[in-house]
């Protein structure tokens, strides 16, 4: 069994900051990329920012300079720090993880989401 769980998020101010984090647990051989994905009502769910296992980052556009994404290998958790946040930034915030529970079959993880809420 493999879990990925989310925690931080909540309610703050434009130009504010959150921090989220993720932890997965659990049978686990290696942890791949990791990423975090966002879901706004009524849109789609997009990617913000990803990590490979080697520290390799990527962001959306649209968070880029904003928020940093991080990664602590030995505790099999990614961080998300965001900063200077706008309510266009509000969502439901999703870790997602490719994690292999045996070497060579990785199949992608994802948290239950935690909610992100900007205030202007």
């Amino acid at each position: 069994q493999v879990r990925v769980v989310e925690s931080g998020g909540g309610l703050v101010q434009a130009g504010g900051s959150l921090s989220l984090s993720c932890a997965a647990s659990g049978t686990i051989f290696r942890i791949n990329a990791m990423g975090w994905y966002r879901q706004a009502p009524e849109k789609q769910r997009e990617l913000v920012a990803s990590i490979t296992r080697g520290g390799v980052t990527n962001y959306s556009d649209s968070v880029k300079g904003r928020f940093t994404i991080s990664r602590d290998n030995a505790k099999n958790t990614v961080y998300l720090q965001m900063n200077s946040l706008k309510p266009e930034d509000t969502a439901v915030y999703f870790c997602n993880a490719e994690i292999e529970r045996y070497p060579a079959y990785p199949h992608d993880y994802w948290g239950q989401g935690t909610q992100v809420t900007v205030s202007s």
